[in-house]
């Protein structure tokens, strides 16, 4: 058989956005921002909203920092 030569190489910016940990960190902040968004709905306490809404912005910054990371 002949020897295939490889015609594409991959550059770093493809390599570094297929890391898993990029996108283990997003599914890390997509569940923090659902249990924030879980949490609104147990009780009208306006304390446990304020707490909510936090958690829910946690999990929106962790999102935003993985998807930057793959961008990058």
């Amino acid at each position: 058989m002949e020897n295939v030569k490889e015609t594409y190489t991959k550059s770093e910016q493809t390599i570094n956005s297929n890391l898993t940990s990029h996108y283990r960190l997003m599914t890390i902040g997509i569940i923090v921002g659902l249990a924030g968004i879980m949490l609104r709905f147990v009780t009208d306490w306006v304390l446990i909203d304020i707490v909510s809404n936090i958690i829910f912005v946690i999990g929106i910054v962790i999102s935003i920092k993985a998807v930057l990371n793959i961008l990058k």
